[in-house]
C-alpha cells in the first residue's frame, strides 16, 4: 500500500506546515483538503493561479499530489449545491492532476435515508461520479457513520447509508469507488471492518488509518495502535492492498506526534 497522511488531523495547519510534517515523517503523500475547511488553501472559487501556487508547494517538498478530498452531504439540505460543490472540486483535481477524490454519501441516520431521501442520494452519487470519470478522476465514497458529541467530549458513532452492506450493495451502482475506513466501521459497530474488506475489497481504491479507544458513553481518537482495532486481522485483510492509505490522526493539538506514532506502529505490521 501506499502510506500517507489524510487531511482532517491538518485542518489547523497551514499547506506549508502540512507538507512540512509529510516530508519530516518520512512519506511522500499527503490528502489536500479542498473547499473541505474554511482555512483550506484551495477553495471552490479559486483561480487557476492559486492551483498552479499548490501544484508548486508540493513539488517544493517533494510531495505528491494525487489525492484530495472535500466535504459534501447529498442526505440533507441542498442537495444540487452539494451536487455543484463536488463538481466545481472536481474541475480542480483535474486541473491539478489529482487521481483521488474522497467525498461522503451524507451523515444522516440511516433510519431516516429511505425512499425518496435515498433516490435523492443515489442520482447524486451517480451525477457526481460520472462527471468525475468524465474528468479522469476516481470518486472515492468513505465509509462514514453519523457522528454525535456528548457533553464530556466522547463521540457516538451511529450508522449512515455508508455503514450498512445492503446498502453499499446498491451505492456501488452508482459507480464510486469505496474510501474504506475500518476505524469508523468499528465505531458504529455493526459491521465486521475485517468482513466489509474481504466482501467489497475489488471495489476499495481508497483507504484511511487511524484508531479509537472506549471512553465513558463513547470513543475518542487516539494514534494507530491505541484503540479498539484488531490490526493483526486488518494487516492480515489488506496485505494485498496498493492503493493509498493514508493515516487520519484526528487531533490537531499533537497532530506531528500523533502521526509518527501511528507511522512507527504501521511499519511493524509492514503496512
Amino acid at each position: 500500500m501506499d502510506l500517507g497522511l489524510a487531511a482532517w488531523g491538518l485542518r489547523n495547519e497551514t499547506l506549508e506546515s502540512q507538507l512540512e510534517i509529510t516530508s519530516s515523517l518520512g512519506v511522500d503523500l499527503l490528502e489536500l483538503s479542498i473547499s473541505g475547511s474554511p482555512g483550506d488553501r484551495l477553495q471552490v472559487w479559486s483561480s487557476d493561479e492559486d492551483i498552479e501556487k499548490v501544484k508548486a508547494l508540493f513539488a517544493k517538498y517533494n510531495i505528491r499530489l494525487e489525492c484530495a478530498c472535500t466535504g459534501n452531504d447529498f442526505t440533507d439540505g441542498d442537495v444540487p449545491a452539494q451536487i455543484g460543490k463536488v463538481k466545481s472540486v472536481i474541475n480542480i483535481c483535474s486541473k491539478l492532476g489529482v487521481k483521488y477524490l474522497r467525498i461522503f454519501a451524507g451523515f444522516l441516520s440511516d433510519s431516516v435515508v429511505i425512499e425518496d431521501r435515498f433516490e435523492t442520494m443515489m442520482k447524486a452519487l451517480k451525477e457526481v461520479n460520472d462527471y468525475a470519470a468524465s474528468k479522469k478522476v476516481t470518486l472515492c465514497c468513505e465509509t462514514h457513520g453519523g457522528v454525535a458529541t456528548l457533553k464530556n467530549g466522547a463521540l457516538v458513532h451511529f450508522n449512515s447509508t455508508t455503514t450498512r452492506v445492503d446498502t453499499w450493495n446498491e451505492i456501488l451502482k452508482t459507480g464510486v469507488s469505496i474510501c474504506y475506513d475500518p476505524a469508523n466501521l468499528a465505531a458504529v459497530g455493526s459491521i465486521c471492518p475485517v468482513k466489509f474488506y474481504t466482501d467489497f475489497a475489488d471495489s476499495i481504491k481508497y483507504m484511511h488509518l487511524k484508531d479509537f479507544k472506549d471512553v465513558p458513553g463513547g470513543v475518542t481518537p487516539v494514534a494507530c495502535g491505541e484503540g479498539r482495532l484488531d490490526w493483526h486481522l486488518l494487516a492480515t485483510a489488506v496485505k494485498k492492498y496498493s492503493g493509498p492509505a493514508l493515516i487520519e490522526y484526528e487531533i490537531t493539538a499533537d497532530v506531528r506526534d500523533g502521526m509518527a506514532r501511528s507511522i512507527n506502529f504501521l511499519n511493524k505490521y509492514s503496512f
